[in-house]
């Protein structure tokens, strides 16, 4: 994508954002990674009478590798209190789980994420209708006390919402001390620590991330007070558990968000290949329809889980059930106020 196509779409997202003159704005990055998003922010910010800042970290470690919740801000508190200070940081880095991003948010400074390819970025623009149906969503949810999630390959889980707050996600962020990621589009929460129970079922075209990869054989997860007691399975269920064993921590058995996927422009089959700095997979997380549980960390919503190993898997076909409302039908959304009409 060349500049100035890179800069409109940008553009577009600070003007949802809510950007205005005399603002300031801080677009970070690190290394050489992203360089051309903190050009496009910068040139779209200054039309707008932002003041405009580009912090640029060093690079990471060739040995270190990325992990949840480990940012290059650790050692830089100056920096830190530099965002603090701003009135929005767009990061180009990934500082989501991170004690420096929760501190950033609690100063006030509102966060948009910005790392998945350009080209993906102007296909999942956020848009008004996009941003009200999420919050009617949202608000379904932070009512609900009960979450039922079934589905025809074996799921039937619970989940007791009495303790989390929920989140809605679409894609920009005009209120002081809010996070967003740009593409996104869906509602989620987190269960009670000890009030998540049943079956999950991940059947074949469900989605591990961070592997991004699509299932090829089921997996059959055992839930117990909030806690992965048993993972059935073949080769990819196997992978998981290599995955999880690898982080040396019970806690990633722990079940954390639940949620469903609301964005229409967002596509199943269209996963972004690869890792960072490619892409991370927020079109598979956003897609219409999709109910997605994660395992692991619950510090986002509030908890004290913080464990680096994170998983997050959409699922498709399934139902969900909100205090026995239905909500998600076989992979579609029926509450009428919620509906989208898809690309």
């Amino acid at each position: 994508m060349d500049h100035e196509s890179f800069t409109q779409i940008c553009l577009h997202q600070l003007k949802m954002s809510g950007v205005h003159e005399g603002e300031k704005l801080v677009v970070l990055t690190q290394g050489n990674e992203r360089l051309e998003y903190a050009d496009a922010f910068m040139a779209a910010g200054a039309r707008l009478g932002a003041s405009m800042y580009h912090m640029r970290l060093p690079a990471p470690s060739a040995m270190g590798g990325w992990n949840v919740g480990v940012t290059g801000l650790a050692a830089l508190p100056d920096a830190v209190e530099a965002q603090k200070a701003c009135d929005m940081l767009i990061d180009c880095v990934f500082l989501l789980f991170s004690p420096e991003q929760f501190a950033i948010q609690a100063a006030g400074t509102r966060i948009l994420t910005a790392v998945e390819p350009p080209e993906l970025l102007a296909r999942m623009l956020p848009s008004t209708e996009l941003r009200e149906k999420v919050e009617i969503g949202a608000e379904y949810l932070a009512k609900a006390k009960v979450m039922r999630i079934t589905s025809p390959h074996g799921t039937d889980v619970t989940y007791k919402l009495n303790t989390y707050p929920t989140v809605a996600e679409y894609a920009c962020t005009d209120e002081p001390g809010r996070w967003d990621h740009w593409p996104s589009g869906f509602v989620f929460t987190g269960g009670d620590d000890d009030g998540v129970d049943g079956q999950i079922v991940v059947a074949p075209g469900d989605i591990l991330l961070p592997q991004n990869m699509y299932v090829r054989d089921p997996i059959t997860y055992t839930i117990k007070k909030g806690f992965i007691t048993d993972m059935r399975g073949g080769l990819d269920c196997e992978l998981v558990k290599s995955y999880m064993d690898g982080f040396n921590d019970e806690r990633g058995k722990g079940m954390s968000h639940v949620g469903w996927g609301m964005n229409p422009d967002a596509k199943w089959h269209r996963m972004t290949p690869g890792e960072f700095p490619g892409g991370m997979g927020m079109e598979p997380r956003s897609f219409y329809g999709n109910v997605m549980f994660s395992t692991g960390p619950n510090n986002e919503l509030g908890g004290s889980n913080d464990t680096a190993c994170h998983l997050d898997i959409p699922m498709r076909n399934c139902s969900l059930f909100l205090d026995d409302e239905p909500i998600v039908i076989d992979g579609e959304i029926v509450v009428k106020e919620m509906q989208m009409e898809r690309s």
